[in-house]
């Protein structure tokens, strides 16, 4: 064997792992011929020309990105930390490579000024009970912004608000004295039930003498079982009346 077999199976082998590429299911390879683009291939195998052709990989499943915690002043002028997460995937290869230089980079400083945009534009309390809200409309408005990238932005989602101590202190006395006005009102409203059912319990006891008399006999029965030595029962003077009219 000579030595130049070695240095061509060298060669074929180094060959053909420029030449043949393979592109998994969730990838597609973006090929520029002479930095001129040429289209988008895959999955499988993809044949590229050595030193005319580059094929660039770009991954088409789904991202995560933790977009940091922004400085914001409500609307009502309160400053809350507000950070989210972000869910986007690439939707045209082609445009996440010729359009923007870093695709990733680019959506996360879009999602990071969307991000302290839209929640100063709210007041604290909104900003706390609407995220669902708010989630959809940063979605459209970083949607919208990535779509000439390729870049399909599919869920935003606050993650944590950070608020001051001394907001937060308030925010507990306020939380506490809503309960107490909710216990009030609950206590003011059996109260006047309990009495709009004395005032029917009052008017059937006057149409009826002998309801009088039984709640006499019910309430020393019940007096009856603490062992008391000593019962003042008062009698009212339509209980006598009756007792001397049946003698």
């Amino acid at each position: 064997m000579t030595p130049f077999v070695p240095f061509a199976l060298g060669g074929l082998v180094w060959l053909l792992w420029r030449t043949v590429k393979i592109v998994r299911e969730y990838e597609r390879g973006v090929i520029l011929r002479l930095g001129r683009l040429v289209g988008t291939r895959g999955p499988g195998v993809v044949i590229v020309v050595p030193f005319l052709e580059q094929m660039l990989r770009m991954d088409l499943r789904t991202i995560t990105h933790d977009v940091p915690s922004q400085d914001v002043i409500t609307r009502d002028n309160v400053s809350v930390k507000v950070s989210a997460v972000l869910y986007f995937r690439i939707v045209d290869p082609a445009k996440a490579v010729i359009d923007v230089q870093d695709y990733s980079q680019a959506t996360s400083q879009l999602a990071q000024t969307t991000l302290r945009s839209v929640c100063g534009q709210v007041p604290l309390d909104s900003l706390l009970a609407d995220r669902d809200r708010l989630n959809e409309q940063l979605q459209e408005i970083i949607d919208t912004s990535t779509e000439p990238w390729g870049i399909k932005v599919m869920l935003v989602e606050i993650k944590h608000i950070d608020l001051p101590a001394d907001m937060q202190r308030a925010m507990a006395r306020q939380a506490e004295a809503e309960r107490l006005r909710r216990a009030k009102v609950i206590g003011a409203e059996g109260e006047f039930q309990a009495s709009a059912r004395l005032a029917e319990a009052a008017e059937v006891m006057e149409d009826e003498d002998i309801a009088i008399q039984l709640r006499m006999l019910q309430t020393l029965s019940q007096v009856g079982t603490e062992k008391n030595k000593t019962i003042i029962v008062p009698l009212p003077l339509d209980v006598i009346r009756n007792f001397f009219r049946t003698r």
